[in-house]
């Protein structure tokens, strides 16, 4: 299932009206980073798409177990702003978790408009399962790259996201460390 962007950036002007960096004109270094980029999320992707392809599921499947995982109780509304897609892709992806014992969603204790979402057992067991294929090879690759490989990292992708929402991943991501991981 493809991605559908759900939000225009309004404080951004688009991509393709901001100018070229100076160091980023054809033929620049630049383009091995473009490229290993591609290939890496490719490989990266690559491992759980194998497990899950037998499972009826695709990527958007696997980025919702990813965040409801490590978020337990998250609004959809929460998870519709950190996936970016649109409510009825999101909706036939819950579907299908939900029927098939994954997920599970639960009416807010405050505000039972709310729809809070938990994975089940065998929901953590799978997300569990595609985290673990995707640690070992980012370890294979500390490993290759030596000390200080993992800071490095974190850098370079923090840095790659868009200034205005780098904070807010970062309090996800620190938010998600520290939290309890209660199953439905």
């Amino acid at each position: 299932m493809a991605d559908i962007t759900v939000k225009a950036k309004a404080a951004h002007p688009s991509l393709a009206e901001r100018p070229l960096p100076p160091q980023a004109t054809p033929g620049e270094p630049v383009w091995d980073i473009i490229e290993l980029l591609f290939f890496a999320y490719r490989d990266f992707v690559g491992d759980p798409d194998e497990v899950l392809g037998p499972l009826g599921f695709g990527r958007a499947h696997h980025r919702v177990l990813h965040f409801v995982n490590r978020n337990p109780g998250m609004k959809v509304a929460d998870l519709l702003e950190i996936l970016n897609i649109t409510k009825q892709s999101l909706g036939r992806v819950l579907k299908q978790l939900v029927d098939q014992g994954y997920v599970v969603q639960r009416e807010g204790v405050r505000d039972r408009r709310q729809r809070l979402l938990y994975v089940t057992a065998k929901g953590e067991a799978l997300a569990l399962r595609l985290a673990g294929l995707q640690m070992q090879r980012i370890r294979r690759a500390f490993d290759e790259i030596g000390p200080g490989a993992h800071e490095a990292a974190r850098r370079f992708l923090t840095a790659m996201i868009d200034h205005d929402n780098r904070e807010g991943v970062l309090r996800l991501i620190a938010r998600a460390d520290g939290a309890a991981r209660p199953r439905g």
